[in-house]
């Protein structure tokens, strides 16, 4: 059965669609099935994943309004291994289409469910707010990974997005955990950007990922070739930060599967450590 991780985070620009995509083409590079849901009307992870929004005959709206079924909506992606659920501008409509329909907190979790048992990681996108879609999104997930983007007002509005968490989990989905947390734009050159990761460290009882996402013109401009990190500069600092995050989910969810490269990758780190060993006894 695959795992659903909703990413999510009401504040606005702090690399949310940018997590879903290169996360979930890290996850496909490493051998994974992946489903990336795009359920933000800006359907920006389904054009970051090379789909061209203006063909796509049947969308994750076209799903809620019951036009169509998932299997219906799903398309490949550039990525191998990668599918999407895509989105567009009429997702913009559905929550008011939605008033009075019954049960409608669950409309995607029971479309999710015929096919959860086809991917080892569905992956969804989340709107900037905590509206139906949203709350959709989380009452579908098993967990929520948060990105927080290292700035001065980083933990405002996590005690909201805990809050609303926890109230689903409470009321919708009892099996609904925090996944953890992710720190997104980390700019080095900058005490600032420290400074935010030892205070959110220091004050938020969460999970925390080792992997930092940096600051990176590579990351930004991949989205508007269509193409994820991995792809548009497989050996920018960009792509090298997800690929690790990746393996931290993957780690973390009690897969040991790793691609070639990363396999090599390790071996010769591996190598390393013991010739410092040797040169260090010798010494």
């Amino acid at each position: 059965m695959g795992k659903i991780i909703a990413i999510a985070n009401q504040k606005g620009g702090v690399g949310k669609t940018t997590t879903t995509i290169n996360l979930s083409a890290s996850l496909a590079e490493k051998g994974m099935k992946v489903l990336t849901v795009d359920m933000d009307p800006q359907g920006n992870a389904t054009s970051g994943l090379g789909i061209d929004k203006s063909k796509v005959e049947h969308t994750i709206y076209h799903m809620i309004i019951s036009e169509c079924d998932i299997s219906m909506c799903t398309t490949p992606s550039i990525v191998k291994n990668l599918f999407v659920l895509p989105s567009d501008m009429n997702l913009a409509g559905a929550e008011i289409e939605l008033i009075g329909i019954d049960e409608k907190e669950f409309i995607i979790k029971k479309e999710i469910e015929k096919v959860k048992d086809q991917y080892d990681y569905i992956l969804i996108d989340c709107p900037p707010s905590l509206n139906t879609l949203t709350v959709n999104a989380m009452t579908t997930a098993d967990t929520v990974l948060v990105p927080i983007q290292c700035e001065y007002y980083a933990l405002e509005g996590l005690s909201q997005l805990i809050h609303t968490i926890n109230l689903v989990k409470k009321r919708l989905n009892p099996k609904l955990n925090i996944e953890g947390v992710v720190f997104t734009m980390y700019d080095a050159r900058t005490n600032l950007s420290l400074q935010v990761v030892e205070n959110v460290r220091s004050n938020l009882d969460q999970k925390i990922y080792s992997s930092i996402i940096p600051r990176n013109v590579r990351l930004a401009e991949a989205p508007s070739h269509g193409l994820p990190i991995t792809m548009y500069d497989s050996r920018s600092v960009g792509a090298e930060a997800y690929r690790e995050l990746a393996q931290e989910v993957m780690e973390q969810d009690g897969h040991i599967i790793e691609n070639k490269k990363s396999n090599d990758t390790k071996k010769e780190s591996e190598k390393k450590k013991v010739k410092k060993i040797f040169s260090r006894k010798g010494k």
